[in-house]
């Protein structure tokens, strides 16, 4: 589909511009980027530096020690009572017995999971919602018991009781160990002296071959001791961070809701959005055709009754009021026809976007350049919100921008539909601005898991990019 202009110029030529445009504007950004970094480079190197210094004695790397150190005996737990547990229920499985048991190790286990997540967000700061509660088809025991065997949250708790002990022991030993080495070899110098005062050794034995032992005692091993104690101390934080990590992930991972469960969730949201924006269509139309079109109608067939009655009375002032109705039967059909644009325009059906969005663009208050670059149409679906959006941006450029240019570019990446308004106006546009509709907007390009950014620095003009998926009719 070629490009088009609002205000005249082949194809080729916006498609250049818009080219040429995205070009300037990625070396204007570059230069831009590029000076910032020279002017923040020494503070950012001298800030990082005290970062590092800082990092083995903050308390984030105390935390993810106290994470590592709790998760040992925790997870024995959590291991003894989940395999005895499992082992019971399904040894009594035979004899019915094993029912009951093996529901309630599934209901011992979401008991874990509250702990763990609890834990997570209080030491590691990972906050993982809770999965969706059980729900019994039918009540009482039996009920609750069959609800708890057939739910996967459950299977996922227990599975994470099993699995993150054997990690828990490897994370533990290791934490403690590195931690142990690390400040000992870093205190080493402090310390040292206890050897040859209260033993009979001149200082730490590091290993001993029959009668060969060796010893740091020197000033030398104990300077090298140090520098070894200061690498290891300096290690620790990232180490404990990549530990905790792979906590973080079984925690997401088993205790949190599933993808599943989640897309649910967000389908669900995106219905109620659906279905409020097309009662809010609804009663925006009810409205529409009430104060306009059928209010004039009304003064229309008014004005044709006295027409009808002067006509052998006064054939003069009856052609003077059907004069009048004729006017009113012009502005009654001109605003049927824009009513209807803005619902779904026959333009938009019969020759696609880039006509559909010229028009548009043509009863902007601000000149208007739009630029389409799409392979072939959109789904209709897809089609009509990218329609509204520009229409309902433009309409916010008439209204609010104080602009003195604007364009619309469409173009196609990967499987997503994108379209960038741009305006030279105040700026200072958000979604959460008052009286420019971007909210609304979000919510519904949300809806069809669409994105909408707004970029919109005071003074400097507003750049809006929709983000939609992109479906073949």
């Amino acid at each position: 589909m070629g490009g088009g202009s609002a205000t005249g110029g082949p194809a080729a030529g916006a498609t250049g511009a818009r080219a040429a445009g995205r070009a300037t504007g990625a070396r204007a950004a570059g230069r831009a980027t590029g000076a910032a970094g020279a002017a923040a480079g020494a503070g950012s190197r001298g800030t990082a530096l005290g970062r590092t210094l800082r990092a083995p004695v903050s308390g984030r790397t105390w935390r993810e020690f106290g994470y590592l150190l709790l998760s040992l005996p925790l997870s024995t737990a959590y291991f003894s009572l989940a395999i005895t547990g499992l082992a019971l229920g399904a040894g009594l499985l035979v004899t019915f017995l094993g029912v009951p048991v093996l529901a309630g190790v599934l209901l011992m286990c979401r008991g874990f999971g509250r702990i763990e997540r609890a834990r997570a967000r209080g030491l590691l700061g990972a906050s993982v919602a809770a999965p969706d509660p059980v729900r019994a088809g039918r009540g009482g025991a039996v009920g609750a018991m069959g609800a708890l065997l057939g739910s996967g949250s459950a299977w996922r708790h227990t599975l994470y009781a099993v699995v993150h002990f054997p990690w828990a022991v490897f994370a533990f030993c290791l934490a403690l160990v590195l931690w142990s080495c690390a400040w000992s070899l870093l205190l080493y110098p402090l310390w040292f002296w206890v050897f040859p005062a209260y033993t009979d050794q001149p200082g730490l034995q590091l290993f001993q071959n029959g009668d060969h032992t060796f010893h740091l005692d020197s000033p030398a091993e104990i300077a090298l001791s140090f520098l070894a104690g200061l690498l290891l101390t300096s290690a620790l934080p990232w180490v404990f961070r990549a530990l905790t990590a792979v906590d973080r992930l079984l925690v997401a991972g088993l205790l949190g809701p599933s993808r599943l469960a989640h897309r649910v969730s967000e389908l669900e949201s995106d219905r109620g959005v659906v279905v409020d924006t097309a009662a809010a269509d609804l009663r925006r139309i009810e409205r529409d055709l009430h104060d306009g079109a059928q209010a004039r109608l009304a003064a229309l067939a008014m004005g044709l009754g006295l027409a009808k009655e002067k006509l052998q009375e006064d054939p003069q002032a009856a052609a003077r009021m059907v004069d009048e109705a004729h006017g009113e039967v012009k502005l009654a059909l001109k605003e049927l026809r824009d009513l209807a644009r803005g619902i779904h325009p026959a333009v938009l059906t019969d020759r696609g976007l880039d006509a559909a969005l010229s028009s548009v663009a043509s009863r902007c208050t601000v000149p208007v350049k739009v630029s389409v670059d799409l392979p072939e149409r959109p789904a209709a679906a897809i089609e009509g919100i990218a329609y509204f959006t520009v229409s309902e941006l433009l309409q916010n450029i008439s209204k609010h921008a104080q602009a003195g240019r604007a364009g619309v570019d469409v173009w196609k990446s990967g499987d997503r539909l994108l379209i960038q308004v741009a305006d030279d106006g105040r700026g200072g546009a958000g979604a959460g601005s008052g009286g420019t509709g971007l909210a609304g907007l979000a919510e519904r390009l949300g809806a069809v898991d669409g994105v909408l950014v707004v970029d919109s620095p005071a003074g400097a003009g507003t750049t809006v990019t929709a983000e939609l998926p992109w479906r073949t009719r």
